[in-house]
């Protein structure tokens, strides 16, 4: 006859059953972390980060990411040398394509102008001065209205208007892409009548 003594002893169901599941939420818990850790690292998942939406200033001889493509005939030809005095940051034109004609305020006279808009900002600024010329152009002109004729006879009150036109131009950009990016507006011609 055996007795207790001489069987092996059996093993703890138990104490397996909890071993095996405390290894399981421990493994849950690294890989839970190590996902959230990638997902806030932005390595996986795009889109849920911040994307940079605010042109940047672009250095003199850097190129831009966003340029714009060549015009139709343009070539390469030589590349642009920069003087080394002035602003440390490039400039870009956009030239609208159309004069601007009004009267002036309080009066039967009127002005017309052809503009350009600068800035010293990547290519997205002149891609959104494409996209919403229209706009652009509907705000300029109700500047130009609400100008009166002596405004527009002084160097100062065409300063002015330069700063004006700005502001409006830049409002257009903040409402439709969030930011502006024009640091001036330049008269290209400019008669009044």
């Amino acid at each position: 006859m055996s007795t207790d003594k001489d069987q092996p002893p059996k093993p703890n169901k138990r104490k397996g059953l909890i071993v095996k599941i405390a290894l399981g939420i421990a493994l849950l818990g690294a890989g839970g972390g190590g996902a959230f850790a990638l997902l806030a690292a932005g390595v996986v998942g795009g889109g849920h980060g911040e994307e940079d939406t605010i042109p940047e200033l672009v250095l003199k001889g850097e190129s831009d990411p966003y340029a714009p493509p060549a015009g139709k005939g343009e070539t390469g030809g030589t590349a642009l040398v920069h003087g080394d005095g002035g602003s440390k940051y490039r400039t870009a034109y956009f030239t609208f394509t159309d004069a601007f004609t009004s009267n002036l305020r309080g009066s039967d006279v009127l002005v017309q102008v052809s503009l350009a808009a600068s800035t010293r900002r990547d290519g997205r600024v002149l891609m959104w001065l494409k996209e919403h010329e229209l706009a652009v152009q509907s705000r300029i002109l109700v500047e130009l209205a609400n100008t009166s004729a002596e405004e527009i006879e002084t160097p100062e009150g065409k300063a002015a208007l330069q700063q004006r036109l700005t502001g409006a131009i830049n409002a257009v950009l903040e409402e439709q892409e969030g930011f502006g990016g024009v640091d001036n507006v330049l008269f290209r011609s400019l008669i009044v009548q």
